[in-house]
């Protein structure tokens, strides 16, 4: 007479249920980490549907389980890897993974900001965090921005819903503050923090005051009727007519390019116009220069002249 080994039927059983899952699978368009979540307490029940038959069954007074081991050891080592994926999709580590694994760069376009300028408002400072930015003058009076953005993204939707996620505006007496803010970033070892290639238009006729965190500005002043005031930019271009009123002074910057006999060096310097510590002041003036550009503690300044 066959022994009936409890385990033996439930091995079967999951094998069964685990086939039909990934045949199916394949034409319900299921995801598979999602069906080895959800579909291993069926082995748990099938199990104990096994020894509830067994114990039935039995026509023994008092029976006794018999176990197959193998099949045991084989039906907990996958409901244990399920349990696994169940854990980690509870911490939403399965979903990170998944995320990466899908990833591709995008670009959007960052939502327009704009801020209505009054007679109140004197001055306009502006504080990056490390993005390219162009800033430009304009006759509008107003205070814009917009560009686009480019990240690694497993999702189609935009990171950015609103011009609040990517720019702070606060008025301070005569003085508007714009705080660019850093792309929103997950914490991670898989995470790469996205770029932004922006432009921000000032009115010509404001104080504008920039300060950067060793990145690249393109600077467009165009018809200005104020001064502007550059820090902390690594790279700056500088882009001038040369029929407009407008002085540029570079002082402690590394280096400064630009056509023959543009740049005019002064300071502390050497035979070669560098001052003591190898940094170079430098003037570049158009006009009777009325309106200055001062730019401080930057690596490289060129200039454009059209």
């Amino acid at each position: 007479m066959r022994t009936w080994r409890v385990g033996t039927f439930s091995m079967g059983a999951s094998l069964l249920f685990l086939g039909l899952f990934l045949f199916f699978s394949k034409f319900l368009d299921l995801n598979l980490v999602q069906i080895m979540t959800a579909w291993w307490p069926l082995l748990l029940i099938v199990l104990g549907i096994e020894i509830l038959l067994y114990l039935f069954l039995s026509r023994q007074e008092k029976p006794m389980l018999k176990y197959d081991f193998l099949s045991i050891i084989f039906v907990g080592v996958i409901g244990m890897v399920g349990i696994g994926f169940a854990v980690l999709n509870t911490t939403g580590l399965i979903n990170k993974v998944e995320e990466v694994m899908a990833r591709e760069e995008r670009s959007f376009d960052l939502p327009a900001y704009s801020y209505q300028m009054d007679d109140s408002i004197k001055r306009v400072v502006v504080r990056t965090v490390g993005y390219d930015m162009t800033i430009e003058a304009t006759e509008e009076k107003e205070v814009s921005m917009f560009g686009t953005y480019r990240v690694q993204t497993g999702k189609k939707e935009k990171l950015l819903k609103s011009a609040d996620d990517i720019i702070a505006a606060n008025k301070k007496g005569d003085t508007l503050y714009l705080n660019v803010k850093m792309l929103p970033n997950e914490v991670g070892p898989f995470d790469s923090q996205g770029i932004i290639a922006g432009t921000i238009l000032v009115p010509k006729d404001v104080k504008l005051e920039v300060i950067g965190n060793n990145n690249s500005l393109t600077l467009k002043p165009r018809t200005l009727a104020n001064d502007w005031n550059i820090e902390s930019a690594s790279s700056i271009v500088v882009d001038v007519t040369e029929n407009s009123n407008l002085k540029v002074a570079a002082v402690g910057v590394e280096n400064v390019s630009g056509k023959d006999g543009e740049w005019q060096v002064s300071g502390k310097e050497n035979a070669e116009g560098a001052d003591y510590d190898g940094r170079k002041n430098a003037v570049y003036q158009s006009g009777e220069g009325k309106y200055r550009i001062n730019i401080a503690n930057a690596y490289d300044v060129s200039l454009n002249t059209n």
